[in-house]
């Protein structure tokens, strides 16, 4: 298919592919994607690996997408080409690629055709099928096409200019936006001032979560987990301005003793945000319902199929609001760029301070080395961030 426009493509780029789940990836040398109505090829710059990234194609999360596909998540990267129906992006533009993807007929979300692209199929036959039929591929490669609608151009002179940011400093957004889809205002509408309750915050998206709290104006975050060293790393790296609005509860299993420990900090809670693993127990949604003021939010983006008991009573009476919340809106995406563009948001550094929250890159590898890069993903957790840079 003819371009809109183009710079010379190889014939073949190095991509890392699975050709039978489950099963160790290799790097092969494939055809280079070409441009086709509807999207863009991609020169890959950096693309991210979450914590977990191995034990999604080990078949240990037992996620299902098809195969052969080349692996991915979310990325940095430069437009070499465009489908001849492309109107706004240009060639050379840095996009940051949305690993969200949706069926463009359906537009009121009723065929459920969402999906993780590269990473798991979606939870509708529809999904599946988009996922199979057009864009399965991901981003674990020198060149990748990728949905028009899901390239977000990003401001060169603004993010390197102005603010100072690197390529890699750019990667925490994708982590914090899986937060803002729950925390945002097409959801639970955090509002400057407000306490919150994040549940776990250390882990990776949790500690991201935490991080855009406060750079949203939360009055107070309660960061909760298991692991109080990494609590009180997370409140002890940051800022003297953001310490003193960060409090820590280590998470003990027992309703009691966490609703009891909450109390213990004195004032409402406006917001409970839980955004736990799978494996991890959902004890702590009764303590938030019980620990929310009246007319308190709470927000589920949690892990697990496991059915949950609420007290429906306390529920009702104290007017609570209750969200639950896959990934995020386009429009999020949108917005949270554009507040960091702004400098509303920050990502790894305030001034000369580094952020805290996992927002730097501490390990970068070559697609060859895909071994090495996720065994160091999952050891570093949400401590930084881990990288292919094909």
């Amino acid at each position: 298919m003819a371009s809109a426009s183009s710079s010379p493509l190889p014939p073949t780029h190095r991509a890392l592919r699975q050709d039978i789940y489950a099963s160790p990836p290799s790097v092969q040398t494939v055809p280079t994607p070409q441009p086709t109505p509807g999207a863009a090829v991609l020169k890959v710059l950096q693309a991210s690996l979450i914590n977990y990234t191995k034990d999604i194609y080990n078949g240990k999360r037992k996620y299902p997408y098809p195969v052969p596909l080349t692996l991915g998540e979310t990325a940095l990267a430069r437009v070499v080409a465009l489908g001849e129906d492309a109107t706004t992006l240009k060639i050379g533009d840095l996009c940051l690629l949305d690993v969200t993807i949706r069926g463009r007929d359906d537009v009121d979300r009723a065929a459920g055709a969402t999906f993780l692209s590269a990473i798991i199929e979606g939870h509708t036959p529809a999904a599946a099928k988009l996922m199979r039929d057009a864009w399965r591929d991901g981003t674990y490669a020198e060149y990748v096409r990728w949905p028009l609608e899901n390239c977000f151009v990003l401001d060169e002179d603004k993010l390197f200019g102005k603010l100072g940011y690197h390529l890699g400093d750019l990667m925490h957004i994708p982590k914090m936006m899986v937060a803002y889809g729950g925390l945002g205002p097409l959801c639970i509408d955090l509002k400057p001032g407000e306490t919150v309750v994040v549940t776990p915050a250390t882990g990776g998206f949790g500690s991201a979560a935490a991080h855009l709290c406060l750079e949203l104006g939360a009055g107070r975050v309660i960061c909760m987990g298991r692991n109080q060293a990494i609590l009180e790393e997370l409140k002890s790296a940051a800022t003297p301005e953001k310490r003193a609005r960060i409090e820590t509860v280590p998470l003990s299993g027992s309703c009691e003793e966490d609703l009891k420990a909450l109390k213990s900090l004195g004032g409402n809670i406006d917001v409970f945000f839980d955004i736990s693993p799978p494996a991890q127990g959902k004890e702590q949604l009764r303590t938030g319902v019980l620990a929310l003021r009246h007319g308190g939010r709470m927000c589920l983006m949690g892990g697990g199929n496991s059915d949950i008991v609420l007290p429906n009573g306390i529920f009702m009476h104290k007017d609570i609001t209750l969200k639950g919340k896959w990934m995020y809106e386009k429009e999020d995406v949108k917005r949270l760029i554009n507040l960091v563009e702004t400098g509303i948001v920050k990502l790894n550094k305030t001034g000369e301070q580094v952020n805290p929250y996992g927002a730097s890159v501490v390990a970068a590898f070559k697609l060859e080395e895909w071994e090495k890069a996720f065994d160091e993903a999952e050891r570093v957790g949400s401590a930084g961030k881990v990288v292919f840079e094909p």
